[in-house]
């Protein structure tokens, strides 16, 4: 389950609000532009644009304008219930929580603005093995972070909440510090600090039109004028999409209705001597906390039963709609307040005085939509917050520091506005909100998948063809085969903490690849064409390493200015200045808009396409993997005429390919990169010539396995926003001597000269029925000192392997540290990488007459 910082409302704070609406304790209003010119325009004053106001004024920043069309808190802040928790099932959101937390704590002495902050803490509820399971799972996520987080037994539960039926309470998961802030003063908290540091709030003003201009810079029509704007923010709630449609984009957005219930004062929780925690009833999928003498509880109601508000997504919002609410139907939530009753008994007696029924903006999978837009110069968005209130305080923050630095201050891709396209259609929208809304409080599985709104139109060449044969895995709008189906095995989507139905499978897949020959579908991939009298220059300016040579392809990397790393590509040059870019599939759009903004910020003569649609990708690898393509054409594919990292183009059974000889499960392979519409024939004709070798398929669980037996770094993993190349072990990749300087390079060599306080290690864990996976606590004597980034069981080696991150002094070969898995700690040794030797490597050592480690 999420945060639910958007949640209920306390009737006593709605009339509050209600009641400054009408007179009382206005705020005052300046309905005039003030001035012709800003740096920054925030479109919306809800409690997310008015904390980016706050901070870019704070930083700093000299005129950032924020546009609100009717009154502060307009929309879902008004009505919001403001629940803030540490707690997030992510890992870097966590840091937003956090942030915002500590914010709203000294936020009244900071502005003199009383902000109702109550901090009684929160438990979440464990009433199954499984929920047991997953707060083991995310206590060891949340290990190696500073909140404060416990796993507690059902007698401090009961200590802690002495209203709750114990029967089924199983174990809780606490948050000190968690709680709940009026929204309504901590807007008007943010407003005050925002002018106090020299931002002009105005109200009520209407965004009418949106004109950008040549040089990047906007036109922000009004009733009152023109402003002219370096760069606009969207942060205009459940208007969001209609401020997107007025420069032709649609935001992925729908609103949904949410309830909660308020009731009478109860004497049970009138006699208590201090404030009950807030709870989070999983299974029974609501929340529940104290409201003055009573309590206050709402629910998250299944896809089946929830309710979106779909006309405004065909029509708009309704004008002037602003402080309203909706209709309530308790029916809809009936089974969630028998629920509440079983878990809360003193609920049975107690009245309801008031049910609240208003809009929540979703995006398709709850998170928001934090930074620049791509494919609009200067256009950032900060929409689709489902969870607004505990996330103000730390996304106003992070935004704040990337359009300041130049750079986000960590990674958040799974925030990134650019995670959707042009493929998620308004229909998917609503789907996925709908599953997004009902699957609130489920058990959130290591590598879950969710099928509402699949498949979408952004399938492979191939999907028709495999859809039955495997079990397939959700990336960027496209389904990829995680792993095969054969006869005997148990088929389908079986989450689980544990090894579950894949894992036989795909042991046997990582033997068909290293024994045999095997094919994978990447299509995903995200694919650039690159050309134009600058390419050369552009590239070289971009990456870290070395632009390729003519038919060759490297491994390269796009460094920010702090040297981390934003990206990590494969590059090949085709012809001359005509180069291939392909990234993961998750960060197409998020690589194409840096390159896109570099070519324009130091205009290059250098355009890039996105080809990603329009090209199929398959990669055949394993050791039989040139006796079977060599099947297929008369070109000449030995080691000496076709040498790893060459690319060339050819023709497969008279299909023209672009081969590239790579593999990522560190194998003997080639990816074969054609028009989507040859998919099909292609991969028909390669398992036809491979059926001697006993080719076969394998999926990208498989892939995993083989390319961290390699030693191989994944991006979003080993590397991010979050790390440095060199503490992630890519010195091979960075050219510090070359001579163009390159994004990140001074940062890097600075980087170097102070040495390095931590650095990625190889770990080999002695576990029984549970693999690592990534962001898990390492510990050492007692103390958790680093984490986990990836992990996987080694079908080689017969045992877990991992990447992990350490302190520089615990980082050598042979250093004894523990892995913590489902609340017990495994025994861990760092080992030097790579456990299997790559086939190029492999090849050169025999050619040399040593025997290869494999």
């Amino acid at each position: 389950s999420l945060a639910p910082g958007y949640l209920l409302k306390p009737m006593c704070i709605m009339l509050k609000a209600v009641n400054k609406r009408n007179g009382e304790n206005k705020e005052a209003s300046s309905p005039s532009l003030g001035k012709d010119r800003a740096d920054t325009v925030i479109i919306g004053g809800g409690c997310v644009g008015v904390s980016l106001a706050y901070h870019l004024a704070k930083a700093g920043l000299k005129d950032v304008v924020l546009l609100e069309k009717s009154e502060l808190t307009a929309g879902s802040t008004w009505h919001a219930a403001g629940l803030t928790t540490y707690f997030h099932p992510g890992i870097n959101l966590k840091k937003i929580h956090s942030y915002s937390i500590k914010l709203y704590e000294k936020l009244e002495e900071e502005t003199g603005q009383p902000v109702g902050f109550h901090q009684p803490g929160s438990i979440r509820i464990a009433s199954t093995p499984t929920r047991v399971d997953e707060f083991k799972y995310q206590m060891t996520r949340a290990g190696w972070h500073p909140t404060e987080q416990y796993l507690i037994t059902p007698e401090k539960v009961q200590e802690l909440f002495p209203l709750l039926n114990m029967d089924k309470v199983l174990a809780g998961l606490y948050n000190p510090g968690d709680g709940h802030i009026d929204p309504y003063s901590l807007t008007m908290a943010l407003a005050a600090g925002a002018r106090k540091y020299g931002a002009q709030l105005n109200y009520p003003v209407q965004v009418t039109n949106l004109n950008s201009r040549s040089d990047g810079t906007w036109e922000v029509e009004t009733p009152l004028g023109i402003i002219q704007a370096k760069r606009i923010v969207n942060a205009a709630g459940f208007w969001a999409r209609d401020v997107g449609k007025m420069i032709g984009l649609q935001h992925p957005l729908i609103p949904v209705h949410h309830q909660y219930v308020v009731t009478s004062t109860i004497p049970e929780v009138k006699a208590l001597k201090t404030e009950l925690p807030v709870i989070r009833d999983l299974e029974g999928s609501y929340y529940l906390r104290q409201e003055r003498d009573g309590l206050l509880f709402g629910p998250y109601e299944s896809e089946e039963k929830m309710k979106l508000q779909e006309s405004w997504v065909t029509n708009g919002v309704p004008p002037g709609f602003g402080k309203e609410l909706f209709e309530s139907d308790l029916d809809r939530i009936m089974e969630h307040i028998e629920a509440a009753m079983e878990m809360v008994p003193v609920l049975r007696k107690a009245d309801i005085v008031n049910t609240i029924a208003g809009p929540i903006t979703y995006s398709p999978d709850i998170l928001p939509m934090v930074g620049p837009h791509q494919g609009v110069r200067n256009y950032w968005v900060a929409i689709g917050f489902g969870y607004g209130i505990i996330h103000a305080g730390g996304m106003g923050k992070y935004l704040s520091d990337w359009i300041l630095e130049g750079e986000p201050p960590f990674d958040l891709i799974e925030v990134d506005p650019n995670r959707y396209g042009k493929w998620t259609t308004t229909e998917y929208t609503a789907a996925k909100a709908r599953e997004s809304y009902g699957f609130n409080n489920i058990v959130g599985y290591p590598k879950e998948e969710r099928f509402a709104g699949r498949p979408t139109e952004r399938t492979s060449g191939l999907y028709d063809l495999l859809k039955s044969k495997c079990s397939m895995g959700f990336h960027a709008g496209w389904e990829q085969p995680h792993w095969f189906y054969k006869p005997g095995d148990e088929t389908g989507y079986k989450p689980s903490f544990r090894r579950t139905n894949w894992f036989d499978p795909v042991g046997r897949e990582y033997k068909q690849v290293m024994e045999k020959v095997g094919v994978i579908d990447l299509s995903p991939f995200g694919k650039f064409k690159v050309k134009g009298t600058d390419s050369v220059k552009l590239l070289d300016h971009l990456f870290a390493n070395v632009v390729p040579k003519v038919g060759s392809t490297n491994i390269s990397h796009m460094l920010t200015p702090t040297g981390k790393v934003y990206a990590e590509l494969t590059v090949s040059q085709l012809y001359p200045g005509e180069f291939m870019l392909v990234t993961g599939s998750g960060s197409e759009l998020h690589d194409l808009r840096w390159i896109e903004d570099k070519i324009t910020r130091g205009g290059y003569k250098a355009e890039i396409a996105n080809v990603t649609d329009e090209m199929g990708v398959l990669s055949v690898a394993g050791p039989y993997a040139r006796q079977v393509l060599q099947k297929l054409t008369n070109d000449d594919l030995s080691d000496a005429s076709f040498k790893f990292l060459q690319c060339r183009h050819l023709k497969l059974s008279n299909i023209a390919v672009t081969a590239i000889r790579i593999s990522y499960t560190g194998e003997l392979g080639w990816e074969l990169y054609h028009r989507k519409e040859d998919s099909v024939p292609l991969y028909n004709a390669i398992m036809e010539a491979g059926q001697k070798e006993g080719i076969d398929d394998f999926g990208t669980y498989a892939l995993n396995a083989l390319r961290l037996e390699k030693g191989f770094r994944a991006w979003g993993a080993e590397m991010n926003c979050d790390t440095n190349p060199l503490e992630a072990g890519l010195e091979y990749f960075v050219k510090l001597n070359k001579a163009a300087d390159f994004t990140g390079k001074q940062a890097l060599k600075q980087i170097k000269e102070k040495g390095l306080k931590r650095r990625l290690i190889y770990l080999t864990l002695e576990t029984d029925n549970v693999d690592p996976e990534g962001n898990e606590s390492v510990w050492h004597n007692g103390k958790v000192i680093g984490n986990t980034t990836s992990g996987c069981f080694s079908y080689g080696a017969q045992q877990s392997l991992a990447f992990a991150y350490v302190p520089i002094e615990l980082s050598k070969v042979g250093q004894k540290l523990e892995v913590e898995l489902l609340g017990k700690n495994y025994p861990a040794t760092i080992i030097q990488e790579p456990l299997v030797l790559t086939e190029p490597t492999r090849t050169r050592l025999q050619k040399k007459g040593e025997s290869p480690k494999i």
